[in-house]
């Protein structure tokens, strides 16, 4: 009776356990690990958090396989990859996970039609979601002491080491900090590229119930946290389905040259009423006819495009949106994500001057480049009058940076610049509450410390050497007028390096060409009118190259200064205000033969205000994205 009641337990374990065939989680506990801090685990849950909120398992099951390179093989104890290839489970019953493998042959001997199956002595690395509730009182005090991050709403990853003996019972270690690594660098990789995996309607089994998907291969640029690094800030982590596929050129179905997720969509068109969405003048996509927002429709799948009517709404969707429409609701899907939700002060701005109003600062210091009311004016030359508050239009003093260091940060009398990682870090850096609106106009000057100080590891390591980074700066228009919001980056370097901005760009007034102005001690800006690749030969050779809310679909110029930083090999970083505009972006910068070094990732210090445009609803944020070459 015993014996009939263990295998009884075992095969409930086995159907109602926390992944598809093996049981419950086991009670290892992260806190065990050797050389793990507090902060590494933290790292770990704030990355499996922000890979559950991708929801990967709506699409994927244990039957697709993807491969997995983190870095070099060099870079690993054993000198090979950890565990190269990797299932996601749950998706079609049970709680949610990865599970990783040593091998795809491994892989495959394990994957049943219904469950996983017990194959002795390989080794597997389980992550699984479970409910708090369900998670073992070691790793329950540990999620509490450490506040670690919630997937999703009551969820937190368990991480093991499995191994089926050849008695057929499972036996559990803890993972070893080096592959917690590893898993950390595979969950940042497959949040940003498991979304582009492009549904193979045509090479799918008549049959088959899982959806099949394209070859697919992509590298992508995953940050280290400081608490991981091992030498370089950076490793290359490349993803490929299945995990035999290889680099290969071919041709992309979509305006942009990265593969894309595409939906099915049902036959019959739908559209929906734009009632209570906003109520500003709108514009038709197909016909580009002024409606008013409450008598506008917008398509029925995506929500992302406007239109007057029916008529042309069928119109579009059969000449050209149909093919685009999955693409443009997966991107709508980011919205909730990209949204940033820590700001208290109204951050939809549709009718920019009312939202300006709202605030008290319509028309006041450097938001008069935030609505069309001083468009008459040029770029730069707008009436300056007052000190620090006027040019915050006013703002009290409390809601507003100050002109003034960072004393907390200056100790032992030692320097070093200030990382940052996000808004919330800076606000309270500088004391501001949330409700201050500062964050619209400091993205530019933030974006680029951002830039400079996390995403180029050359213009950083001349930083903390105390040296002096040259960075050219092209297109700017309303920065031009936003100088003194300039100054913070000077604070930021807290005493370590100077920073020598150049901004290029036709817009520069003639009368301000070839003007220095010393912002602060340690930031000083020049200004030349032209064209950038007419004008670099006359410049001091650049660090590093940047260029805001770029719009490189959109201005044929952008062509030979492309061409010119792929002669000059120098890091440059672009950013654009939707994912439509990378996409196009991409497929500009690929046309002029550079190659994507950082990947298109949404920037940390994007407006939290957003940007709306008269036929497209697609989340757009000054600065909303930031990708890279020649890094």
């Amino acid at each position: 009776m015993d014996l009939h009641l263990k295998n009884l337990f075992d095969r409930l374990q086995e159907q109602f356990g926390t992944g598809p065939g093996l049981g419950p989680g086991s009670a290892t506990c992260l806190m065990k690990v050797e050389c793990v801090t507090p902060n590494f685990i933290q790292s770990v849950y704030r990355a499996a958090a922000a890979l559950y909120r991708t929801e990967p398992w709506q699409r994927l099951r244990p039957g697709h396989l993807f491969g997995v390179r983190v870095g070099r093989d060099s870079d690993w104890s054993s000198k090979k990859q950890p565990f190269p290839c990797v299932q996601f489970i749950g998706g079609d019953g049970g709680d949610v996970g990865f599970h990783m493998f040593r091998s795809e042959n491994d892989a495959k001997k394990m994957t049943g039609s219904r469950e996983t199956i017990r194959v002795p002595n390989v080794d597997l690395l389980r992550v699984t979601y479970e409910p708090e509730a369900s998670m073992f009182a070691s790793n329950r005090r540990m999620v509490k002491s450490l506040s670690l991050e919630v997937s999703g709403t009551d969820r937190f990853p368990v991480i093991d080491v499995t191994r089926c003996m050849s008695s057929g019972d499972l036996r559990f270690r803890n993972p070893t900090a080096e592959d917690l690594r590893f898993v950390y660098a595979f969950m940042r990789a497959i949040s940003m590229l498991h979304p582009l995996l492009q549904e193979d309607k045509e090479g799918a089994p008549k049959w088959s119930r899982m959806t099949n998907f394209e070859p697919f291969i992509e590298t992508v640029d995953v940050q280290w946290p400081t608490e991981m690094v091992k030498g370089s800030d950076l490793v290359a982590v490349t993803i490929s389905h299945p995990p035999s596929q290889t680099y290969e050129e071919k041709t992309s179905s979509t305006p942009g040259s990265t593969p894309t997720k595409h939906v099915e969509l049902p036959r019959e068109e739908i559209f929906v009423d734009l009632k209570n969405l906003n109520s500003s003048i709108r514009k038709c996509s197909m016909c580009e006819k002024e409606v008013h927002g409450e008598m506008a429709l917008c398509c029925g799948h995506c929500g992302a495009l406007v239109y007057c009517g029916s008529v042309c709404q069928k119109q579009h969707w059969k000449e050209c949106h149909k093919s685009m429409c999955g693409l443009y609701k997966n991107m709508m899907e980011r919205e909730e994500e990209l949204a940033m939700k820590i700001f208290k002060f109204p951050c939809s701005a549709d009718q920019p001057c009312k939202w300006l109003e709202s605030l008290g600062i319509h028309q006041k210091g450097m938001w008069r480049r935030k609505c069309g009311c001083y468009s008459h004016c040029p770029y730069g030359l707008l009436p300056v009058k007052g000190g620090l508050s006027e040019s915050w239009g006013g703002l009290d003093e409390e809601e507003h940076p100050q002109d003034s260091p960072f004393l907390n940060h200056l100790r032992d009398g030692t320097s070093n610049p200030i990382l940052l990682s996000g808004w919330s870090e800076y606000y309270n850096l500088r004391t501001l509450p949330m409700s201050s609106p500062v964050a619209d106009v400091l993205s530019h000057p933030l974006t680029v410390y951002y830039i400079l100080t996390a995403l180029s590891i050359s213009s950083k390591n001349l930083l903390l050497k105390g040296r002096e980074v040259i960075l050219h700066y092209l297109g700017p228009e309303g920065e031009l007028d936003w100088m003194s919001s300039f100054a913070e980056i000077g604070h930021l370097l807290n005493g370590s390096g100077n920073i020598h901005i150049v901004m290029v760009g036709p817009e520069v007034p003639t009368n301000l060409s070839g003007t220095t102005s010393g912002i602060s001690s340690r930031v000083r800006v020049n200004l030349v009118r032209g064209i950038y690749q007419e004008e670099a030969t006359y410049l001091p050779p650049p660090h590093v190259i940047v260029a805001l809310n770029c719009g490189l679909d959109g201005y044929t110029a952008w062509g030979g200064a492309l061409e010119l930083i792929k002669t000059m090999g120098v890091p440059a970083f672009l950013t654009e205000q939707s994912e439509l505009s990378c996409v196009n972006a991409k497929q500009v910068v690929r046309g002029a033969g550079l190659h994507i070094t950082h990947p298109v990732t949404p920037n940390p210090f994007r407006s939290p205000v957003k940007i709306y445009t008269a036929s497209v609803n697609l989340p757009s944020y000054s600065n909303g994205f930031v990708l890279g070459v020649n890094t």
